[in-house]
């Protein structure tokens, strides 16, 4: 083969598999890259009814988890309170049916009337697929490979608080990320994604419980950590390969913290809040490895602010959505608010973005659709035709929509 000639071939098939490797990565765990809530799909409708759906499938058990993808194959997961065990599926993006399935059993135990006990969403690297369960006193984290056969399970002995469970997993540098800030016996931990044993685990300050799910972040010496939000520690930035916590920002939360980590406009974001107010908003400028230098408070928002669901940053505007369903656009780097309006519903679920808008389910199933922009512009309401506390997910220039017993797919027809 001419030198040239192998040469172009080499290029191309490397462009093949990274392109293949892109799209298969779409949506991996909570909130899809980086739990962002960003996608590159195209096509995605505004405007639908159930009957337009590619598929809609019944789930083995109920839950408010969202779904994850990878390449064809999507993991989602249900409570079944009959037969009293939790399961995992494994379904066909193209037509929903089964690949295969796997379930154990799950204690009952004391959480939030808006909780469920199918709370956690999955995470898959590609080789394995992550769960977490959790009873009144321990986290249980279960891989099973991408064929659903049951590679390792490890328990992490703690205090549930009376919300109950609903920490999702993270997969980074071959490792599964677990937050366990509770009420009591708090820990961030890492586990080896091939065997489970525990790469490291460090106690955290106990306070009430959190629900957030970090994100990778490169600080401005150029070091590589993941960013967790609690009300214990505020916002730390911690060295993903032994637990060290290179710098944080105490004293930023007064509430629990339920929302999971963002990046906007180069500053950090994290929300608190409780079922009776006094929401806010942080938005944190980062420390320095390198430098020494400490993190700071950029600034602070008070009014609307959401208590349970992830906001969402683009082209450097800030989208919060809150409970109540009122939407806020803001400036990232600054806080400046462009507009703050009501949309229909309730609403437990995050938004994701898709071609300049956002989706978002509210607790009764109805997809609001509205413009990601610095004028508020309402596009469309869908009826899903079941209550809802799930986020989408998307890949493959499709949308999935979790019910509390249904998944549905929506595409470009």
């Amino acid at each position: 083969m001419k030198q040239g000639l192998k040469s172009q071939l080499t290029v191309f098939i490397a462009g093949v598999v990274f392109t293949s490797t892109a799209v298969a990565q779409e949506w991996t765990r909570f909130r899809g890259p980086n739990g962002t809530g960003v996608s590159p799909a195209k096509g995605i409708p505004s405007e639908f009814k159930l009957a337009d759906a590619d598929w809609r499938v019944a789930l083995k058990g109920e839950g408010h988890s969202s779904p994850v993808l990878w390449g064809d194959r999507i993991f989602v997961t249900g409570y079944d309170s009959n037969s009293g065990a939790t399961h995992l599926q494994c379904l066909k993006a193209g037509d929903g049916s089964e690949l295969w399935s796997v379930s154990r059993p799950q204690a009952k135990h004391r959480t939030h009337r808006y909780n469920h006990l199918a709370s956690a969403s999955p995470a898959t690297d590609g080789n394995c697929v992550v769960v977490v369960t959790s009873e009144s006193e321990a986290h249980h984290v279960i891989a099973y490979s991408i064929s659903g056969k049951k590679l390792w399970e490890k328990k992490f002995p703690t205090i549930i608080s009376n919300h109950g469970g609903g920490i999702s997993p993270i997969l980074y540098d071959d490792k599964v990320i677990l937050a366990g800030d509770e009420d009591n016996q708090s820990f961030l931990a890492a586990l080896d994604a091939k065997t489970g044993e525990v790469a490291w685990k460090v106690d955290r300050i106990n306070a009430k419980a959190a629900f957030s799910a970090p994100c990778e972040f490169t600080d401005p010496s150029g070091t590589k950590g993941l960013i967790f939000n609690s009300m214990g520690h505020g916002i730390s930035f911690v060295d993903p390969s032994t637990g060290k916590t290179l710098w944080e920002k105490r004293g930023l939360f007064d509430k629990r913290t339920v929302s999971s980590s963002l990046i906007a406009g180069g500053l950090l974001i994290g929300t608190c809040g409780s079922g009776g107010g006094g929401n806010y908003l942080v938005a944190v400028k980062p420390g320095s490895t390198g430098k020494g230098g400490k993190p700071s408070l950029a600034y602070k928002l008070r009014r609307s602010i959401p208590y349970v669901p992830t906001s969402l940053a683009k082209d450097n505007l800030l989208f919060l959505w809150s409970d109540a369903g009122i939407v806020t656009c803001a400036e990232a780097k600054t806080g400046k608010i462009h507009w703050q309006k009501r949309v229909e519903g309730r609403f437990f679920g995050s938004p994701v973005w898709a071609e300049g808008r956002l989706f978002c389910i509210s607790t009764t199933g109805k997809v609001v659709v509205i413009a990601a922009s610095k004028e508020f512009r309402p596009i469309a309401v869908n009826d899903l035709e079941e209550d809802s506390n799930a986020t989408p997910a998307l890949a493959g220039d499709r949308i999935y929509f979790r019910t509390l017993g249904h998944l549905s797919r929506f595409g470009k027809k």
